[in-house]
């Protein structure tokens, strides 16, 4: 998994680097063919304080591409908001990508 965190208008500190790889390692514990991880971390010049900090993923996985987007007062709820949207995203395309057609029993004769 090539993972990719970026800031526009902020620095991306070490501690909030590591915040946001442990939480898309939830994401990775569910779908195990993430092919590559874009996260960008963006603190927008608004005058209100509410939804300024924002967080935005691309997951481009076998067969599709994942976004999703938050916004926030706290860019840490941002980014936990984020990872619940992506975690509902990728279970669901897991979900769509299996085989849920059954056997058809062998006759015993």
């Amino acid at each position: 998994m090539n993972l990719t965190i970026s800031g526009h208008h902020l620095e991306v500190t070490p501690a909030l680097r590591s915040y946001v790889t442990e939480k898309l390692d939830r994401i990775a514990r569910h779908f195990d063919q993430l092919v590559d991880v874009k996260v960008l971390l963006t603190v927008e010049n608004q005058k209100e304080k509410d939804l300024r900090q924002r967080a935005e993923c691309n997951i481009h996985v076998k067969g599709s591409d994942l976004f999703a987007q938050s916004a926030s007062a706290d860019l840490y709820a941002a980014v936990d908001d984020l990872v619940d949207k992506l975690d509902r995203q990728v279970v669901r395309h897991k979900d769509r990508i299996q085989s849920h057609q059954h056997q058809a029993p062998k006759r015993l004769i």
